[in-house]
This record gives structure tokens, sequence and C-alpha cells, in this order.
């Protein structure tokens, strides 16, 4: 049994991060680690942006479940769970500065109705510039492009980003 209990813990840390990323991008991101945050909502000048320091911030819990687990001794359950927070950070990377933001040039054209939603949801994120009033802070979950169309409109016009040519693929 505790065969699978590695494993397990690697693939339930993969899911459970979604809800952290939610809660941390809804009410960090857009709270008060918005000083780093609104560089991501900007256009970029430059290769990098503030926002990326997130990266760093999100792997450290990541580093230290590896360092108590494995370099202290503490069992590999640890190690596993860390596993499952930079798994998490990968597929986030992939999916989201690789795919939505094209960080890393591809030709790379979703085909499929979760890629398209996700994309979409994330694009539809971006709209707003501004902390308040967006919409679609998971990434690896999004609710439907229809219901966040109709949330925004709902919502008027604040923090409405310009108009096409000044936000980054």
């Amino acid at each position: 049994m505790l065969t699978f209990a590695g494993p397990a813990l690697f693939l339930t840390t993969i899911i459970a991060m979604e809800g952290v990323a939610y809660v941390a991008h809804r009410w960090v991101m857009h709270g008060p680690g918005w000083f780093l945050h609104a560089s991501h909502h900007r256009a970029r000048v430059g290769r990098w942006e503030a926002n990326d320091l997130y990266a760093l911030i999100f792997a450290i819990p990541s580093i230290l479940l590896f360092w108590w687990g494995i370099g202290l001794g503490n069992g590999a359950l640890y190690a596993w769970a860390g596993g499952g927070i930079a798994a998490y950070g990968a597929i986030y990377f992939g999916f989201h500065d690789v795919i939505v933001h094209k960080r890393i040039h591809h030709r790379y054209i979703p085909a499929s109705n979760y890629m398209k939603r996700i994309i979409q949801a994330h694009r539809l994120h971006h709209v707003i510039e501004t902390r308040e009033g967006t919409v679609s802070f998971g990434f690896l979950w999004a609710p439907k492009p229809e219901v966040l169309k109709a949330e925004l409109k709902l919502r008027g016009k604040d923090g409405l980003r310009e108009p096409v040519g000044t936000f980054r693929d």
C-alpha cells in the first residue's frame, strides 16, 4: 500500500495546487501582491516582468518539502508533495507562459475544447488591466467563456484594456 502513497500524494498535490493557485491569484496577486502582478496585466517591456518573481516565491514550498523530506531524512512523502508542487509549476508554465502568452515561440494551435476554453478564459481575464473587476482566476479549470463574458458585461467598462494592439499574445 505504501508503494501507492507517494504517487497518490503527488497527483493529489497537483490537483490541490489549482485551488492554491486560484486563491493566490484572486486574493494575493489581485490584492496586496498587485505591485508585482500588475506587470502581467500590461504590455511587457523586455523579456521579464515583475510578475515572474511569483515563480520563485511558489517554488519555495516545493524546495523546502524536498529538503525536509530527503535532505533531512524525514520521509519521501514530503518529497512527493514537493514534486507535485513542482509539477504543477511546470504544467502552469507550459500552459500559461508558453501556450497562452507565447513567451517561447511555437506554432501550436489548440484543437481540443478544453484547451480552447482555458485559453479563452485567461484572455478574458486579461481584458481588464486593473486589479478589480476581472474574471477567471484559476488556470487548469475555467468557467465557460460565455459565463465570463456575461459577468464582464455586467461589470461595465471599468478597467477595460485599450483596444487591440496593446496586449501581447
